[in-house]
Parts: C-alpha cells; sequence; structure tokens
C-alpha cells in the first residue's frame, strides 16, 4: 500500500486495530504511491490529498526523533476503525453534545478560504492561508491512536504534517514557552456557542512548546485519504495521540505564543476535573471516568489503557 515499508517504534500491533470497513473502498487515494521508500505519504497540495496525481513515499522522520522498530513489523493497510464509527460518533461541543447530530450540524461551518491567526509572542503577526501552509508542507499519512477522556478509542489515518514545521513557519520568540490554540466562535452557526452562551467560547487548549515541538505532535487536514470532514475539525485541527482527545482541538482560528501557563476550556469549566496536562495514564481517574480500560469503537470488549496511549517510549521523557 506504502511502497517500501520502514517501521517505527509507534506503529499499532495489528492486534490491537480495529477491523475497518470503508477504508478499503478509498484505495484510489494510494493509486500513485512511488517507490522511494518510507511509510509516509508526501502530497504537494489539497488538491492531491483528495485526488493525489503524484504521490510518493519518504521516510521524513529522524533518527533522534522516531526510530525503526523490526520487532514492530504490522501492515496496518486492512485495520483501522472504520470511518462510518469515526464519522458520525463526535464530540464537538460547539455544535451540541448529542454525538449523533454532530456530523448534520456541523455542516454550516464554512470551511473553504479558512485563514489562522498567528499572534502573541511572535516576530510577526499575521494571517495564514490553510491552503498555503498545506502547500507549503510536505504532507505525511500516518496511524494513530485516538483515546477520549470517556473512555472510547479508535485509530484513525490522518493526512497533514508536524505541529513543529507550523511552528517554525509562525517564528515564535524565544520566550515564548507554551502554544495556545483556539477555534471559532460564531453562534449563528454553531447552536452549541449559542445555547451554552455562558460557557467560555471559543474553545481554548495549548501545548507546552517541548510538547508542541514532538515529531508525534500532528496538524492534521486530511484523513482516510479525503479533506477532514466539518465533524472531525476541517479543515486543519491538532492530533496529540499521547494525550486525551479533548486536546486535539478541531477548527484551529487562532495560534498565539504565550509566556506563561494558559487556562483551558475545560479547565475553566471544570477545574477540578480537568488538568492541563491531559496525559493518558490509566491509573490515574480522570474527571468521572475510570481510565484503566477502553473501549474501541465498534467493540463491547473492554481493554486495558495503555500508558500514554502506546506512546510512553516516545513521549514519558518529556515528563521526567
Amino acid at each position: 500500500m506504502f511502497g517500501i515499508k520502514i517501521f517505527t517504534d509507534w506503529d499499532i500491533p495489528e492486534n490491537n486495530i480495529t477491523p475497518e470497513e470503508i477504508y478499503l473502498n478509498r484505495r484510489k487515494f494510494l493509486g500513485n504511491v512511488g517507490k522511494l521508500g518510507g511509510n509516509i505519504l508526501a502530497l504537494s497540495t489539497l488538491s492531491n490529498l483528495l485526488n493525489p496525481k503524484e504521490v510518493f513515499s519518504v521516510n521524513s522522520f529522524s533518527n533522534e526523533s522516531i526510530s525503526q522498530n523490526e520487532n514492530n513489523i504490522t501492515d496496518l493497510r486492512d485495520k483501522i476503525t472504520s470511518e462510518v464509527l469515526t464519522s458520525s460518533y463526535n464530540n464537538f461541543y460547539e455544535f451540541g453534545t448529542n454525538k449523533s447530530d454532530i456530523s448534520f450540524l456541523a455542516k454550516k461551518l464554512p470551511v473553504e478560504n479558512w485563514k489562522i491567526k498567528i499572534e502573541g509572542l511572535v516576530h510577526e503577526p499575521r494571517i495564514l492561508d490553510v491552503d498555503k501552509i498545506i502547500q507549503a508542507m510536505p504532507l505525511e499519512q500516518r496511524v494513530y491512536r485516538l483515546r477520549c477522556v470517556e473512555t472510547w478509542s479508535a485509530i484513525i489515518p490522518w493526512s497533514g504534517f508536524p505541529l513543529r514545521e507550523l511552528i517554525k513557519m509562525s517564528s515564535p520568540l524565544s520566550t515564548a514557552r507554551y502554544i495556545k490554540f483556539k477555534t471559532f466562535i460564531d453562534p449563528n452557526i454553531a447552536p452549541g456557542q449559542k445555547n451554552r452562551f455562558w460557557e467560555p467560547w471559543p474553545y481554548v487548549e495549548s501545548l507546552s512548546m517541548s510538547e508542541a515541538m514532538h515529531n508525534l505532535a500532528f496538524v492534521a487536514v486530511g484523513m482516510y485519504g479525503h479533506q477532514l470532514n466539518p465533524q472531525n475539525g476541517a479543515p486543519i485541527r491538532l492530533v496529540v495521540p499521547w494525550k486525551y482527545g479533548f486536546k486535539s482541538i478541531k477548527s484551529i482560528d487562532v495560534i498565539e505564543f504565550v509566556k506563561d501557563r494558559p487556562n483551558t476550556f475545560w479547565q475553566t469549566v471544570s477545574p477540578l476535573e480537568y488538568d492541563f496536562w491531559a496525559n493518558v495514564e490509566p491509573d490515574v481517574p480522570y474527571a468521572k471516568w475510570d481510565q484503566r480500560f477502553e473501549v474501541l469503537l465498534g467493540k463491547t470488549k473492554k481493554e486495558k489503557t495503555m500508558l500514554y496511549n502506546g506512546y510512553a517510549a516516545q513521549v514519558a521523557k518529556l515528563y521526567s
């Protein structure tokens, strides 16, 4: 599927992956896979993301960030969570609290000509056009675990680029210690913002700069071989696979570099239940849910939650 495959130490063992139903129908996304080696798809534009004309494989990971692991050789191409499930079971509180309604309500979100404001401790505040960001990035495909604090999980193929590349483009000052993300605010299209007007909109999330610069921190602009669905965070979202899903903010509107650790949305709403770091640590009770076990979408059997959602080997050193 990806040409010559180089396996990384965060690849997901086959017996841990949810069977899928839709992904095989999207093989045309990979129709022009080249033979340059590696398991990362490099795409030049958003149009190539949707209908790739020149897709090829490269290994863009440096040896110091993600190493090859020959003991974890797994073919993931037929073993990911069904898009039917991941597109119809969503948390996106701007559009409401009923997961089954989000996919319909989020269609009102206008994602064309989307722009991101770069603010705070940067050499030059600016407004970036998302299409131009995508054109400037060597897009990759990564299959990541997603773990919700509500104890359900999924395995999703994302298309995008490392967050650190966007940080470099933003040119922050050396005094920036945290990166703060905000999503859009528009109560006219987002009934959750109108119906729960007392909540601290817009939705805000944040990472430390060391977390944001880690190679696993990812900016997604596509999934399952096509552009992001509105309910999944179109047109551009964060994916931080070792943290609970609410840290992976959707539909990013503003990126601000700051010195002091900011309060996030859920910290403000419920400070005793949501901490800033929100790392997946199964032995730590979190909010109102027991985090020791999880259930993959489409399954009924509980499975043990893995430390840092299975990425401890890569990120534990950030917290030592």
